[in-house]
């Protein structure tokens, strides 16, 4: 009479696996990889939306603001969510007043070409201002507002999450730096600013408005769009 044989190895490797994981299962058929990625970017989307909502409310509830007062919407963010480009200017004018959204007008056609000179569409960026609501008479927010409001601001690049920041004139350029001076001697370079323990560059430019008065600037526009470019290449950003 024959003894049986055991197999001792495959029992405990089934004991080894049920101890590791319950739930373990064995399949023939492959990992759907892409469903997973697929899966992963849609949540991320939901999460980001949640929280740009949730920040733009906290921004609508501000009280005592001169800012919000005198204007009849808050002008937040538009675009592309998951852009790596994240544009900020200073403070909505009038005409974004009114039609409640971003660079409108003559001031957005500008911003349109400079864009595009670089080979990209303001849609695939998204764009925002240090300031949420339209100053009186178009005036630049004093120091004060802008620090009030710099907090949202460094809210909004950590929910963003961008890899490139352009600061498009002084009220954006104070926001996140501090620095209160001339854009002319703070444009075209490259700087790092650290939030919540994530490095952003950025670099700081002149703003649309601004070279609308004072075109003889574009010159000086166009090296930091160049520079720009570069960086996105280095990056190597899809945008």
């Amino acid at each position: 009479m024959s003894k049986k044989t055991i197999n001792q190895k495959g029992k405990l490797d089934k004991i080894l696996i049920d101890k590791i994981e319950a739930k373990f299962q064995f399949t023939d058929k492959p990992i759907n990889r892409l469903n997973i990625i697929k899966n992963k970017i849609q949540d991320d989307f939901k999460n980001k939306n949640k929280l740009i909502e949730e920040l733009k409310e906290q921004i609508n509830s501000i009280e005592n603001c001169n800012l919000k007062d005198n204007s009849k919407n808050i002008i937040f963010g538009e675009g592309d969510i998951n852009s790596p480009i994240m544009i900020i200017g200073e403070s909505p004018g009038l005409e974004e007043d009114k039609l409640a959204t971003i660079f409108s007008g003559e001031i957005g056609e500008l911003l349109n070409k400079m864009l595009a000179a670089i080979e990209i569409k303001r849609k695939n960026t998204y764009c925002t201002y240090a300031v949420n609501f339209r100053p009186p008479e178009d005036r630049k927010p004093t120091s004060q507002e802008i620090k009030r409001y710099s907090i949202f601001l460094k809210k909004h690049i950590t929910i963003i999450n961008p890899k490139i920041i352009v600061l498009l004139g002084g009220s954006a350029m104070e926001a996140l730096t501090g620095i209160g001076g001339k854009v002319s001697s703070e444009r075209g370079k490259w700087k790092e600013v650290i939030l919540n323990n994530t490095t952003y560059p950025f670099i700081i430019s002149f703003n649309p408005s601004y070279l609308i008065r004072f075109p003889e600037n574009k010159k000086f526009s166009w090296e930091d769009l160049k520079k720009i470019r570069q960086k996105i290449k280095d990056l190597n950003l899809k945008i």
